[in-house]
């Protein structure tokens, strides 16, 4: 179904003030899409905020919000009204990665999982079987022919690139027609920058770490990382997932208020979204793609704090899920 910015606009028309809100501590897709999004807004004489939880960690987010030009303010640092409207994008409410900020005006763009029926959207468009969300929020330049500025349009090919992983993972139609219809508007020498800033010199120590504590069963591997945050968990759980005969990661990390996940499976049978819920059951909340998935366990709902519990708890429950649809583990 098209005209999605028409309807998008109809129900802003009665709003003061517009926020679009991508998922916490946003990576290269969530900041694209929110990017493109405010601008496509402003073209339709719509002015929006781009409003965020936590700080952006990765080095290759901070360098694209830098290079682009891109204004996104943190939460706590603005006031704003439960009231005002929000677009929600690259995120869901009930995912594990997004803080509901707004609780009665709520719009959403996304590309995920639908995890929560219940939640009254004035409006959605949720795509699951698209690769980025960048792809989307390209469609509706697209579809409106509106003009896209060649920094809006590197910062959404780039969206894309992260996302799918070059084309290579989750890739719809729509992914790789957006893909082609950007990159001749998009200036390929800033992708190339931005690829060489993805990581700092402080990631490397985290990652010996990581890579001397990977633990493999059969085509799981296991990894417990501290004192990791949420984008370098993502980033060793991509790089664990790269070892020879390893096709599905777990990897997690202890905090004072719980356990963070992220999990990647290359195996049809095991999905990534099912495993991290199967992980922690009724403990916390989880989501994502067949692909790629990351979930959070309450600490107040783990009965167990120590380290080595915590690791035969979280081996036990993946091996118990594998062993169930794969029993040539």
């Amino acid at each position: 179904m098209k005209h999605h910015v028409c309807r998008i606009l109809k129900e802003l028309k009665d709003a003061e003030k517009v926020y679009i809100q991508p998922h916490n501590i946003p990576d290269p897709d969530a900041i694209a899409s929110s990017f493109g999004l405010k601008t496509l807004l402003a073209y339709k004489g719509i002015e929006s905020n781009i409003i965020h939880v936590e700080t952006i960690e990765k080095a290759n987010s901070k360098k694209m919000v830098e290079l682009f030009g891109i204004e996104m303010t943190v939460q706590d640092t603005i006031q704003y009204d439960k009231k005002d409207y929000v677009i929600l994008v690259d995120s869901q409410i009930g995912h594990s990665n997004i803080t509901n900020l707004f609780y009665e005006n709520r719009l959403v763009v996304d590309h995920h999982e639908v995890t929560q029926d219940t939640c009254d959207y004035l409006y959605q468009d949720i795509r699951p079987q698209v690769g980025a969300c960048a792809s989307i929020i390209t469609a509706y330049f697209q579809e409106e022919d509106i003009p896209i500025p060649i920094n809006v349009a590197t910062a959404l090919l780039y969206g894309i690139m992260m996302d799918t992983d070059n084309l290579t993972r989750r890739v719809s139609d729509l992914d790789i027609a957006m893909f082609y219809f950007l990159y001749n508007q998009a200036d390929i020498r800033l992708i190339k920058s931005l690829k060489l800033n993805q990581i700092v010199k402080s990631d490397l120590i985290a990652y010996a770490k990581a890579l001397d504590s990977v633990e493999i069963y059969g085509y799981l591997g296991f990894v417990h990382i501290v004192n990791c945050n949420d984008s370098l968990l993502g980033t060793i759980s991509d790089m664990v997932n790269t070892i020879e005969g390893v096709l599905v990661v777990v990897a997690y990390a202890k905090r004072s208020d719980g356990v963070k996940f992220s999990i990647r499976s290359e195996m049809s049978k095991v999905k990534a979204n099912t495993l991290v819920r199967y992980i922690i059951h009724d403990k916390g909340v989880g989501g994502g793609h067949n692909e790629m998935a990351g979930g959070f366990m309450l600490a107040d709902k783990m009965d167990f704090l120590s380290n080595k519990q915590l690791d035969t708890y979280i081996r036990h429950r993946a091996i118990s899920y594998v062993e169930k649809v794969d029993p040539h583990l």
